[in-house]
């Protein structure tokens, strides 16, 4: 049997995660949903990285997410949505990785719970992203939008800081928390949601295969 061979490769740079479950996403710490199932978008901006020798700092992308359980059981949908100013080399970088035949933990477990891959597209991607002040801004042109902003004191109005620390995490090791004011993905069914004030996760990641 022949063994495909890796390509050496990583990318680091910030990204937001906005999902329907309640403040602190009990899927963080392997607990079932808030409402039984997973939906979510999530958008990327590498600061830095390559794949081989195609260069990808610069590059977004946006991905949807639906599991109709809990994640770890797996049977997900994923779709990968390409910002129009990503050239064809660095698509197809991309796409390799979300493959995850080229290795590093995070594109390698999202491929084994997500194994229902619907077809790419390339869209203008906007994103704005200020994890320190728990604000971000993500719409992907006329298929998502999403915007979050610190979560509040119901009785103030403060805006409340909380963080999820995971050291052993492999997708982040520290995420500032925030609430997905409101949000929506029109895609293919069942890519197809809307919420106002659930989680919303910002951090910086750092993944690669070497």
């Amino acid at each position: 049997m022949t063994t495909q061979a890796k390509t050496e490769w990583r990318i680091a740079g910030e990204s937001v995660v906005i999902c329907n479950c309640a403040w602190g996403c009990p899927c963080q710490f392997n607990a079932n949903p808030t409402h039984g199932r997973c939906e979510a978008l999530t958008g990327f901006e590498v600061r830095e990285g390559h794949f081989g020798s195609t260069r990808l700092g610069g590059v977004k992308f946006a991905r949807l997410l639906w599991f109709p359980g809990l994640v770890h059981e797996g049977n997900g949908v994923r779709q990968t949505i390409f910002d129009e100013k990503v050239t064809p080399e660095q698509r197809a970088a991309l796409q390799a990785l979300d493959s995850g035949t080229h290795g590093g933990t995070f594109f390698e477990i999202f491929a084994a719970v997500c194994p229902n891959a619907v077809e790419s597209v390339i869209a203008p991607i906007t994103m704005q992203i200020d994890r320190t002040g728990r604000r971000a801004r993500l719409v992907v042109a006329g298929i998502a939008e999403g915007r979050a902003e610190p979560i509040k004191n119901p009785v103030t109005g403060e805006e409340h800081r909380a963080q999820i620390v995971l050291p052993n995490g492999f997708e982040y090791k520290v995420a500032e928390m925030a609430n997905a004011v409101s949000w929506r993905v029109k895609s293919n069914a069942p890519l197809v949601f809307e919420y106002e004030n659930t989680y919303a996760q910002l951090n910086t990641f750092d993944w690669g295969n070497g």
